[in-house]
């Protein structure tokens, strides 16, 4: 396993799958979307389908033995036995209802846990051309052309915590919890956006704040926290704990199920 965190290309095979998968969504976009629902009434299309394998046979194929955890799998009960210390979270269309709405704001997930954290996560927007990648301590904003070539790779960093905050909360998710929560920071500006964008925000400067009072699974934040957490931001349960990947045998929620939680720039998390 050693071999696989130290190993160079890591984060560019990521990005590589990400684009692949992106490919994938982008052709149903065009074509058309049919909706399913599945056993949680949750909607699900033919390009969550299609990008989750794309994904998944090359995590298999170039880092074999290594567990992956992926949303549409783990829907239909293949969940893997054991996970170890290191394995992949997938979430191949976040943001589907987005996607079905045709706003631009879904994303691709995929990233690397180690030991309860993200260390490597992808989070590409191929609506809106553009790809937030992070590994260990370094942040990039990569240009994708409608072609899928990179072009420019920016570093980004979280900024200083502003008097007034930009707090960044769920389109399709906000809670009265929520609410309270903006509700304590006074002259705050509101975003609403959609996927693991807002933990990009987040990470690029651009906002400050997103709290998340509302279920998320592991899947629908690992890369994006991976992100965050590489270009200066962190991740913590409302209480102030440690936010861990790699939950089982819950007693109070599913496999992976997420607790609330609050994502912040550096100077926000002090």
């Amino acid at each position: 396993m050693g071999r696989v965190l130290d190993d160079a290309h890591l984060l560019g095979r990521l990005e590589h799958l990400a684009l692949a998968a992106g490919c994938e969504i982008m052709a149903v976009y065009e074509a058309g979307i049919d909706v399913e629902h599945k056993a949680d009434a949750s909607p699900v299309t033919e390009a969550d389908r299609r990008a989750e394998a794309v994904i998944l046979a090359g995590l298999r194929e170039s880092f074999p033995g290594i567990a992956c955890v992926a949303e549409e799998e783990c829907s239909a009960g293949l969940l893997p036995p054991a996970l170890g210390d290191v394995f992949f979270l997938v979430d191949p269309l976040d943001g589907t209802k987005e996607f079905i709405s045709r706003r631009p704001d879904f994303t691709v997930n995929i990233a690397l846990v180690s030991a309860g954290v993200p260390i490597a996560g992808v989070v590409f927007a191929p609506a809106q051309g553009i790809l937030y990648a992070g590994y260990r301590n370094e942040a990039w904003e990569v240009e994708i052309t409608p072609r899928g070539e990179m072009l420019d790779r920016r570093p980004i960093q979280v900024r200083a915590h502003p008097t007034n905050p930009v707090i960044v909360a769920s389109r399709s998710h906000r809670t009265p919890e929520t609410d309270v929560f903006i509700a304590d920071h006074p002259g705050a500006e509101i975003v609403s956006i959609g996927s693991s964008l807002k933990f990009c925000l987040l990470a690029s400067g651009k906002a400050d704040l997103y709290p998340r009072f509302g279920r998320t699974m592991e899947w629908d934040t690992a890369a994006g926290d991976a992100v965050l957490r590489a270009a200066g931001g962190s991740m913590r349960n409302v209480d102030g704990s440690a936010f861990v990947y790699g939950k089982r045998n819950q007693p109070h929620d599913a496999d992976f199920a997420n607790p609330w939680f609050v994502a912040t720039g550096a100077a926000a998390a002090r």
